[in-house]
């Protein structure tokens, strides 16, 4: 986004809408992780520092396209937990930035299980 005032220009990034889009995403209930892709190996968990991954956004001067791959909770209703992310995501970029997000794809790529949660931790510690 670029918008010029009496003041100067003003541009936000597209790593910056990718950002608030991997929190909005990660605040989400259902959703407990973003994908790194195909391309990077089977459906990884990513998290924290790498909260872009699986984010892909089309910047405009006014509007925006975002394109979330994401790890869903197995037992949650898949279908509602896409719609609230969609909302979630729509909702945050457009009020911190001021771009109008036209769309908010979403590709589930993988379920997580508590028990592969649990190993995973393990291996961490």
């Amino acid at each position: 986004m670029s918008d010029t005032n009496d003041t100067g220009l003003i541009r936000i990034s597209d790593d910056v809408v990718a950002t608030i889009a991997g929190l909005a995403a990660m605040e989400t209930p259902g959703i407990t992780g973003m994908s790194g892709g195909i391309s990077e190996g089977l459906a990884k968990r990513l998290s924290g520092k790498n909260v872009q991954k699986g984010i892909t956004v089309e910047v405009g001067q006014v509007e925006a396209i975002v394109n979330l791959r994401v790890i869903t909770q197995y037992g949650s209703k898949i279908h509602e937990v896409c719609r609230e992310l969609q909302f979630n995501v729509k909702e945050a970029i457009e009020n911190m930035t001021g771009l109008q997000v036209v769309e908010v794809n979403v590709k589930v790529e993988g379920v997580s299980f508590r028990e592969e949660e649990a190993e995973e931790l393990a291996k961490l510690k």
